[in-house]
């Protein structure tokens, strides 16, 4: 049953009509052509000055400490003491987690290659 359908596979691929080699020059050259157009200029994201790419990690990085910090006391408050704060710590430990992975991605992209 498998040999039956490699078979047909293959007539079918050799009964099927080759496009002309012109016409996929063409289309070929015109999409190498659009991403070539605009290689000079640098995006806005590369125009950031440093200060104000340190600035914005800065305004980033102290509400992630903060969380960081009001999630360590929750945990301990539940943990040790038996404190019914068991909602409030999970959301702040979804947000110190959501501004510690937005912090690290914009760290990488910006300062990398340093």
């Amino acid at each position: 049953m498998l040999a039956l359908s490699t078979l047909y596979g293959a007539y079918a691929a050799d009964t099927m009509p080759s496009p002309s080699s012109s016409a996929t020059s063409d289309s070929t050259s015109d999409v190498l052509s659009a991403f070539n157009k605009d290689q000079g200029k640098p995006s806005d994201i590369v125009s950031i000055s440093d200060k104000k790419k340190r600035l914005i990690m800065f305004s980033m990085g102290v509400p992630l400490l903060i969380f960081i910090l009001l999630t360590a006391a929750l945990g301990i408050a539940m943990g040790m003491y038996g404190k019914p704060v068991y909602v409030p710590h999970m959301i702040c430990a979804g947000f110190s987690v959501t501004l510690a992975i937005a912090h690290a991605v914009v760290g990488i992209v910006w300062f990398y290659p340093f």
